[in-house]
């Protein structure tokens, strides 16, 4: 009875506005009031943990966002008890399947769901974006789609049309929108196909600045509420709570609250041109006023602005560098364990491979060829020792990229108090990759300055950057006819020691000349790369309080230079 009251309390207040209310009303007066509420107490609610700003678990882990308080504020006008649960996405459809959950509060209604689910009038409208990194060509149909790779909420609405219209392309479903987000970002896979809102709102609050929506495929959706098929009685309950939410204006202060601040309001001319009369004349004059001030203080803000984004930019490059620390250190022991067993098993292995050689070709003299493993002997004495060898060049390849990977994320404690030589260095590293020049050029030039004065540092990591930039320089040559050339100079203006090493290779494309030095991004992943080389020789000059910049032309080779302090008085 007194939600009952409460409701003609609410309708008698607009019943002017709206004759679906005085309908309302009519059925609020011949219901019972036990069968507005669910006949076995508790309704159980369920919902995408990371879905925002739609539903998600906030940070102390309780359900939050605006299907959330569209819930409660049903379950509130109704009468109903409710107990909201979020979780994988992917679960909680089938924990609706299988009776576990009640109903779900936010579900796109689309004709490939119709035979399982019944859905409530819309109470939001969701827009499918392609989301892809910066760059990357826009996309227009679905069968631009064909043969890419593509990130997909696992049993969501886009992974359930994509396997239905069968595009053509591979897809990768993973367990939240911030998952495809995240890979995305860092260079794995090509696109991400997900809601436009969540996808906008998560890339900002993560930081994720280098992947940028592409392309709509889909009209607006409806995203309504949803039950399993046939249980309709559930189902008009938080239908008709919507119906009273919208009728009394709570619907909107909720979808201002979660949605507002993302879309933007819409003004009627009517009241732009009366706001513009009115203001028109004291907004002249003010803009008069300060027009000159204005002028003179352009440049000042401007400049101020550009170094808070530098500073945005280094904390949340930062936060990711703490994280990625983190996320390394915690694999690498993990991985090295089992390749250290690779590497330290091969060799016997094939060591007694070996010692049983003989025996095997006596009898391969005296019986013919025999089968041994699956194999012919004929076969097997050829194809094994190069399968071994394999396996240790692959187990080795592991080692080194995990070691590069330690590198990169751990937090250098070697003394950075040594004078050291730039010309001493040079001539080391040239020592340790000669192997490698001589596979690939014949023709190496070296121009190392007389007296050139030393710099503080770790001759070691210093050795290490110029080992990276030279075998970067061997990778690139085309043949063996192009050259690698390294010089050595001061700069007295600046009191610098500068090394330029330039080859006549390929070149970089001008749009991954930015990210060149960027964890993880390479242009050679296909013949091993792990784009972390350039990362740590990055980290390693800033260390040492220097510069390193690239110059590139495609097909024109690149340079590098790089600038480190001298000592004062050297």
């Amino acid at each position: 009875m007194i939600f009952l009251q409460y409701v003609k309390r609410v309708v008698l207040s607009c019943a002017h506005r709206s004759l679906p209310v005085l309908v309302l009303l009519t059925l609020c007066t011949l219901v019972p009031c036990s069968t507005w509420a669910a006949g076995r107490g508790t309704i159980v609610v369920g919902g995408d943990h990371n879905y925002p700003p739609y539903e998600f678990l906030d940070k102390n882990g309780h359900p939050a966002g605006f299907n959330v308080d569209l819930t409660r504020a049903i379950a509130e006008v109704m009468g109903m008890t409710v107990e909201i649960r979020l979780g994988r996405w992917e679960e909680i459809r089938k924990a609706l399947q299988r009776g576990e959950v009640d109903i779900v509060q936010g579900m796109v209604q689309a004709e490939v769901r119709a035979r399982d689910y019944d859905f409530s009038p819309p109470h939001s409208i969701i827009n499918q974006s392609v989301f892809a990194r910066r760059g990357a060509r826009t996309v227009q149909t679905l069968g631009d789609l064909k043969g890419k790779e593509v990130f997909v909420q696992n049993g969501g609405m886009m992974h359930d049309y994509l396997l239905e219209k069968n595009v053509g392309a591979a897809i990768f479903p993973v367990d939240t929108h911030i998952d495809a987000l995240r890979q995305l970002a860092a260079g794995k896979h090509d696109y991400a196909l997900v809601g436009n809102l969540p996808g906008l709102y998560l890339s900002r609050e993560f930081g994720l600045s280098n992947i940028v929506p592409v392309g709509k495929l889909f009209a607006g959706q409806p995203y309504c509420y949803a039950v399993k098929k046939g249980n309709d009685q559930i189902l008009s309950q938080f239908s008709e709570g919507l119906a009273i939410l919208k009728n009394t204006g709570r619907y909107q202060k909720i979808h201002d609250k979660w949605l507002g601040a993302l879309e933007p309001p819409a003004v009627s001319w009517r009241k732009i041109l009366t706001y513009a009369a009115i203001t028109a004349l004291p907004l002249l004059l003010m803009l008069s006023a300060i027009g000159y001030i204005n002028r003179r203080l352009a440049k000042e803000v401007a400049l101020r602005t550009e170094e808070m984004q530098l500073q945005q930019q280094q904390l949340i490059q930062a936060d990711k560098m703490a994280s990625l620390g983190v996320l390394v250190s915690g694999i690498a022991h993990e991985i090295n364990n089992p390749t250290g067993l690779l590497l330290y098993n091969l060799p016997v292995l094939k060591k007694i491979f070996r010692s049983t050689e003989e025996h095997l070709e006596q009898r391969f003299q005296k019986e013919g060829d025999f089968m041994i493993g699956g194999l012919r002997y004929s076969q097997f004495r050829e194809d094994i020792p190069l399968l071994i060898d394999e396996m240790q060049d692959g187990a080795t390849r592991i080692k080194r990229i995990v070691e590069d990977l330690k590198d990169f994320a751990r937090k250098d404690t070697s003394q950075m108090d040594q004078s050291v030589l730039l010309n001493d260095v040079v001539r080391a590293a040239l020592r340790l990759v000669e192997n490698p020049i001589r596979k690939t050029t014949g023709n190496v030039v070296t121009e190392l300055a007389d007296g050139l004065p030393a710099f503080r540092g770790n001759a070691q990591r210093i050795e290490q950057v110029v080992v990276n930039l030279i075998l970067n320089a061997c990778q690139a040559l085309p043949d063996p006819g192009k050259g690698i050339f390294l010089t050595t100079s001061f700069d007295a203006e600046r009191n610098e020691v500068l090394l330029v090493v330039r080859d006549e290779g390929v070149g970089i494309a001008g749009e991954d000349l930015p990210r060149i030095a960027d964890p993880f991004f390479t242009t050679k992943r296909e013949v091993g790369g792990t784009g972390l080389g350039l990362s740590v020789s990055a980290s390693i000059i800033k260390e040492h309080q220097g510069t390193m910049v690239f110059e590139s032309q495609p097909g024109e080779g690149t340079t590098v230079r790089v600038a480190l302090p001298a000592l004062q008085g050297a």
